[in-house]
């Protein structure tokens, strides 16, 4: 078995950093107004637009129930992608039920990209593109943690490994 360098899967939160702190605070606040939501609003403003307690628990639980449901859903599309990089290759497995993989030829890499938002320089992520021949890339990976430490890996590994 050769030689695992990196085995990494993209991380959510450096994926989608405002996407899953907006989600998680969806799935807060849906439990707070299916809790506590009936006590917090007016009850002039609550017969002006004719909410009973149980209506508002069961608009809570809904809002819950929605951003619990996206969150799993990114949860899980991170989890269905995986780059796994050795001496001889870089190998790209994506797909949860049906999977694709891609295998690249050290030997074949010709440029590797860094692509790093500000705020995934503070989270120390990024994207990564190869290109082996041509000017379309042959692989897109987003989210990765430690990205300048898969670039240096593929750089620098001798061309004729493989």
């Amino acid at each position: 078995m050769p030689q695992i360098l990196y085995d990494a899967h993209p991380s959510l939160l450096r994926t989608r950093p405002f996407g899953t702190l907006l989600i998680l605070l969806l799935m807060l606040g849906g439990i707070l107004v299916a809790v506590v939501g009936d006590q917090v609003i007016a009850p002039e403003l609550r017969s002006q637009i004719q909410l009973d307690g149980r209506t508002l628990q069961m608009i809570g639980l809904g809002v819950f129930a929605f951003a619990t449901l996206q969150l799993l859903i990114w949860w899980v599309a991170t989890l269905s992608d995986h780059l796994q990089i050795t001496p001889s290759e870089i190998l790209w497995t994506h797909g949860l039920l049906s999977k694709q993989y891609t295998e690249i030829n050290m030997a074949s890499v010709r440029t590797v990209r860094v692509t790093q938002t500000l705020f995934q320089r503070l989270m120390n992520a990024g994207d990564i593109t190869i290109y082996t021949s041509g000017d379309k890339p042959e692989l897109v990976v987003r989210g990765l943690p430690d990205p300048n430490q898969i670039r240096e890996l593929i750089k620098g590994q001798p061309a004729s490994a493989g």
